[in-house]
């Protein structure tokens, strides 16, 4: 399984203790020591961006099972042990407003590390971009409000961030690998957690004539797209591009924009963008233009997106009444086996490594222990 993906988390409020997190700074220490000690800063970069290895990090460290602060908190362990000199790896952003600081941080680590202007410029890059596909082109009700990258001194790099759902108490976690990405726009997570969603996903191979026809309708002249934004009020009967029940191949619970960005449009048109990914990483192209687009190339041209939740497995692992359904054994002896691998590879204190079994011991059913 390619170490790339995204995680569903129950949204929970409030912070960590001070004497948990610093006990929890204390073990990620050791940890983080030992796996470069033995295989060097890009293993442990690798690692981080497996969604499986990152959660039962943050179970060693003694952070709830499946919060969803063990992004927020466990990235800001991190933070808090990587040292640039010492470990060849940085990370930048944060939660919130250290979000937006991610830029300036990239910046300064690179020319710490003396990555070239163009190599930092690539960094930024994908940074904003990792933030444009999980908000924009993959839309699942999620709003970002975590945004971390983690480099080496050679340029590898990983993205960990984190959306919320606030109606449903719901938050995702998506991790993105350099060393597997082929493509920012198709199909870029691979190991995806979660419980599926209602999701309109423009990076998904099925949304791939859709992007064609999205792209050839924004280099058209933006008039264009005026004549058919009014064919589709007139062809489904509809007073606002909030209503559509009477569409037949378009769901109901996509939310589109009443209007569109004119001065937007004629904006791109004027800089024609060679293709979907430039498209996207322009400056204010946001979900309501993807949406829009989308919503064209469905209703006028008959070239549906995927609506399809792109999520193949869940951190659920099932409970033992069959709610929310059985449980999966396999999925379960993974998680376990990866926690213990975790445990036992940690460069420890007997006393804190027993206190660490314990707090993961509960994960283990009996009749497996």
């Amino acid at each position: 399984m390619d170490k790339s993906g995204m995680v569903s988390l129950p949204l929970h409020s409030g912070k960590a203790p001070r004497w948990l997190f610093q006990r929890m700074v204390s073990l990620a220490r050791g940890i983080i020591e030992i796996v470069i000690l033995e295989y060097q800063p890009v293993e442990l970069i690798r690692r981080l961006s497996d969604p499986f290895w990152f959660q039962a990090f943050s179970c060693t460290l003694g952070f709830d099972w499946h919060s969803s602060g063990t992004t927020t908190v466990t990235c800001g362990v991190l933070k808090e042990v990587l040292s640039p000199n010492l470990h060849g790896i940085g990370i930048a952003g944060g939660k919130g407003k250290r979000a937006r600081k991610t830029l300036k941080e990239i910046d300064d680590l690179g020319d710490m590390f003396g990555l070239t202007s163009s190599k930092i410029e690539s960094l930024r890059y994908s940074s904003r971009m990792a933030a444009k596909v999980d908000s924009a082109a993959l839309q699942d009700g999620h709003q970002l409000y975590h945004h971390n990258i983690i480099f080496t001194e050679q340029g590898k790099w990983i993205v960990i961030q984190q959306g919320m759902d606030s109606e449903n108490k719901r938050a995702r976690r998506y991790h993105w690998l350099s060393e597997s990405i082929q493509d920012f726009i198709e199909e870029p997570h691979e190991a995806i957690l979660g419980l599926k969603g209602k999701v309109l996903d423009m990076t998904s191979k099925r949304s791939n004539q859709t992007k064609k026809i999205s792209l050839d309708l924004i280099n058209d002249h933006p008039r264009h797209i005026k004549r058919d934004w009014k064919r589709m009020y007139i062809s489904n009967n509809q007073s606002t591009l909030l209503n559509f029940k009477k569409c037949n191949n378009t769901p109901a619970f996509i939310k589109m924009p009443k209007t569109i960005n004119w001065k937007l449009m004629k904006d791109i048109y004027d800089f024609q963008p060679k293709n979907y990914e430039e498209f996207l990483s322009l400056r204010g192209v946001g979900p309501s233009t993807v949406r829009a687009l989308a919503l064209i190339s469905n209703l006028i041209y008959g070239c549906a997106p995927s609506w399809k939740d792109p999520v193949k497995y869940t951190f659920t692992v099932g409970g033992k009444d069959g709610v929310p359904y059985p449980v999966d054994k396999k999925a379960m002896d993974r998680s376990i086996s990866i926690i213990e691998n975790g445990v036992k590879q940690a460069k420890m204190g007997k006393e804190e490594k027993l206190r660490a079994l314990k707090r993961l011991q509960r994960f283990i059913p009996p009749e497996i222990r």
